[in-house]
């Protein structure tokens, strides 16, 4: 998701069900893994039962990732209905016809190094990352049961801001790729 985040940034969430089910075109957001898009986690555990039992509670209290689940961070880029295709005559991505302004992608990648003709399926959407050229994103994973798209049900909420470090905080605003600014 680089520069839109860096590594290790950690994010604000928002978790409130009526307000993330409202998620579009443009939002950051965080997702379950779907289908298996990453490897099983090797979970580190601590000798030392204090910081255990420090990250538990962070855990449960929503500070801190749960490392039984795996979560995933990419851009909206198609809803319901939507039809995206890459590439165009211009090397371009289109949704619904329309070519994107996708000011947010990684300085020196293309919209996709993979074509692809998809329409989202109600219930679903298609993420990629910022970072095109190193985002295994819903491109890559077209084989999968959800023929790369991410069920709704599957996502934890809208990314609205960077929490730490703390020379990276700030929000995370949307950015539909269709608008024209």
């Amino acid at each position: 998701m680089q520069n839109t985040l860096q590594v290790n940034d950690r994010v604000a969430v928002n978790k409130i069900p009526f307000l993330a089910k409202s998620i579009k075109r443009g939002d950051v957001v965080v997702f379950r893994d779907p289908a298996n898009w990453l490897p099983i986690p090797v979970e580190e555990e601590s000798g030392n039962k204090i910081i255990r039992t420090a990250k538990d509670v962070l855990v449960f209290a929503g500070v801190l990732p749960n490392p039984a689940k795996q979560f995933l961070v990419k851009r909206v880029i198609g809803v319901a209905g939507d039809k995206i295709i890459c590439c165009d005559k211009d090397g371009g991505l289109t949704i619904n016809g329309e070519k994107t302004n996708e000011p947010y992608i990684f300085a020196g990648n293309k919209p996709s190094e993979l074509d692809f003709n998809v329409t989202v399926p109600e219930g679903k959407i298609w993420v990629m990352g910022d970072h095109r050229g190193a985002s295994a994103d819903s491109r890559y994973h077209q084989d999968d049961v959800n023929n790369g798209m991410v069920p709704v049900s599957k996502i934890t909420g809208r990314v609205f801001g960077i929490i730490w470090p703390f020379e990276n905080f700030g929000f995370v605003s949307s950015n539909n790729p269709l608008s024209t600014k």
